[in-house]
């Protein structure tokens, strides 16, 4: 009986150190996408905080859209637009970028929720 407790409290215990793991990845991650968004000039058209241009803020918009559609919005913005019921003033561009740093750039995006 003390033997079956001792494994479900490290089983426990264990389950608890995943989540933290993957917390720092994913802050690895969110940080890499704010670099990304920096040298990719987005705050050209975008703002975020108050900051960069006032024409598409996106203050909240991880908690409007999910992952796969901000991907969309970036690598295929045509197909993101035609959607709207109101077209943009300013046309958003593709963005050209490997695998992990769109991955990254994404994942900025996404972490980008009301408060």
């Amino acid at each position: 009986m003390n033997s079956t407790r001792i494994m479900l409290w490290m089983a426990a215990a264990a389950l608890l150190l995943v989540p933290a793991s993957a917390l720092a990845q994913d802050a690895k991650l969110v940080e890499a996408g704010k670099k990304i968004y920096d040298a990719q000039g987005c705050a050209k058209c975008h703002q975020i905080d108050g900051k960069g241009a006032k024409l598409s803020p996106l203050d909240g918009v991880g908690s409007k859209l999910t992952a796969e559609e901000i991907r969309l919005w970036l690598t295929s913005p045509d197909e993101m637009m035609a959607k709207l019921p109101k077209k943009p003033v300013v046309k958003m561009k593709k963005v050209e970028l490997k695998d992990p740093d769109l991955d990254a750039l994404v994942a900025y995006i996404q972490s980008l929720k009301k408060q």
